[in-house]
């Protein structure tokens, strides 16, 4: 397998690329920092959205969908947030020949357009909660384009809500952040999170308050996975959206965003993989098991396709693989390449025997399993499995994490993992210096390390890394 990728120790990113490429991930767009997302790569996004949109819906949350393309003076309505994505904007200028009386910008983000539509929707204090969410794609132009990590173009899904209340908009960014961002990255990627809140400086553009959960991955950086924001009333403002209250009398709304993205899909690589490939938590795999016929011939086919219908039967998802035709070799390394939990290889010599082999891609085990017990051994293992990368990934996340006193041992503690150090000790001065030296404050959390209500609670604890 050496042969195959580089190294993850010896060069991590040209490995990460590998792995992309080898086990048929994705593959680089015709335009610079676009991506296609191959079979591959695209059924493991299709199990992170369907997990996710269950979670968003099971808030109260409704789809729908908005435009690609927003009247640029949409996003000059809110300053701060045109000024935010300004660098980061692909405009259209030009369509059908002709040059546009107002130019339309590639949506970067919709809380312009969603803005619009939500003043015209909401009247009265009856039309709120207005709990919105979109499964789209978005453009920004990115000068240094990574696959799935930062593309200039990417999927994602993104939130919107209006509210009655502060508390209740806050109440549900909050919800969105722990009970479902956190809790799927958690439970079904395998990932754990640092759930905190971001820094005025990294706050989302036109935000009042901005959440974040923060995974460690492999090389020991930190990557974002998912965001959540409290907007306050200033998109209300901008976009006139208002009700009449119970009382009679006209309020502006206020409104949150919230989203994660094919982002996690590179997160999930660098959280779990190893030098064979990739390592697919069991809960998130599109395939949970591979039966693989070894050699045909002997009643091999049958008893692998027989084996394989009591594996569905038991609720597990399967693929036979009876392609005898291909080097068996070759075959299971594709296997091992794509991460797919379990193996079990059926071949005569075994069979005879009673037995097929059982071999587990997340912690490399091979044994035999008598036939008649390997549906229950299955079973266990892929529960077992789950467990294990998340176990795994804790703990490296813990040995790479230090608590420091100043400033300057958070930043030189960062070239090699994350730091823990009082707020007080780093303030926006000693951010800005951090950043400086790449480093950058990923979240503020309290000493317990829950979610802080404001950036001026006493012993706040921030957390430095280097990130993606």
């Amino acid at each position: 397998m050496a042969r195959v990728l580089t190294p993850r120790a010896e060069d991590f990113p040209r490995w990460y690329q590998d792995v992309i490429s080898k086990a048929q991930l994705a593959d680089n767009g015709p335009v610079r920092g676009t991506m296609v997302i191959r079979p591959v790569g695209y059924a493991i996004w299709e199990r992170m959205q369907a997990d996710m949109d269950a979670r968003i819906k099971e808030a109260g949350v409704q789809n729908a969908y908005f435009p690609l393309f927003i009247p640029e003076s949409y996003l000059r309505r809110e300053a701060n947030h045109v000024e935010g994505f300004s660098p980061e904007l692909a405009v259209v200028t030009h369509a059908g020949g002709k040059q546009l009386a107002e130019p339309l910008v590639v949506r970067p983000t919709s809380e312009t357009v969603i803005g619009e539509f939500m003043a015209k929707w909401v009247d009265s204090y009856r039309d709120l909660p207005l709990l919105l969410n979109q499964w789209a794609n978005v453009v920004r132009w990115e000068l240094r384009p990574r696959t799935f990590l930062r593309t200039t173009e990417f999927l994602w899904q993104e939130g919107h809500t209006a509210h009655a209340s502060e508390a209740d908009a806050r109440e549900h960014a909050r919800d969105i952040h722990k009970n479902v961002y956190q809790a799927f990255i958690e439970e079904i990627l395998a990932i754990p999170v640092v759930p905190g809140r971001k820094t005025k400086g990294e706050r989302f553009a036109g935000a009042t308050n901005t959440m974040t959960v923060e995974a460690m991955m492999g090389d020991t950086k930190a990557l974002q996975m998912g965001t959540s924001h409290e907007l306050g009333q200033n998109f209300a403002k901008a976009f006139d959206i208002t009700y009449s209250s119970a009382a009679g009398s006209v309020e502006h709304a206020w409104t949150t965003s919230w989203g994660t993205s094919t982002r996690m899909v590179g997160g999930l690589i660098m959280v779990h993989g190893d030098d064979n490939g990739l390592r697919l938590p069991p809960r998130l795999a599109p395939i949970q098991v591979q039966v693989m016929v070894v050699k045909a011939g002997e009643g091999v086919v049958e008893a692998a396709a027989k084996l394989r219908d009591s594996l569905k039967a038991a609720g597990v998802r399967v693929r036979l693989d009876d392609r005898a035709d291909i080097p068996f070799g070759r075959r299971a390394v594709d296997a091992e390449l794509q991460g797919i939990p379990i193996r079990i290889e059926v071949g005569p010599r075994d069979l005879a025997t009673g037995n097929v082999v059982v071999a587990r891609r997340v912690d490399g085990s091979k044994a035999p399993a008598a036939i008649d017990d390997v549906v229950a051994d299955v079973v266990a293992a892929l529960k077992a499995d789950q467990q294990r990368l998340f176990d795994d990934a804790l703990a490296f996340r813990e040995e790479n994490t230090v608590d420091v006193k100043t400033l300057g041992d958070a930043i030189e503690a960062a070239q090699t993992g994350w730091a823990r150090v009082a707020w007080s000790a780093v303030g926006e001065a000693g951010e800005k210096e951090a950043n400086g030296k790449a480093v950058t404050v990923r979240c503020l959390t309290r000493e317990d390390g829950t979610m802080p209500d404001s950036d001026d609670e006493p012993n706040l604890i921030a957390v430095l890394a280097r990130s993606y």
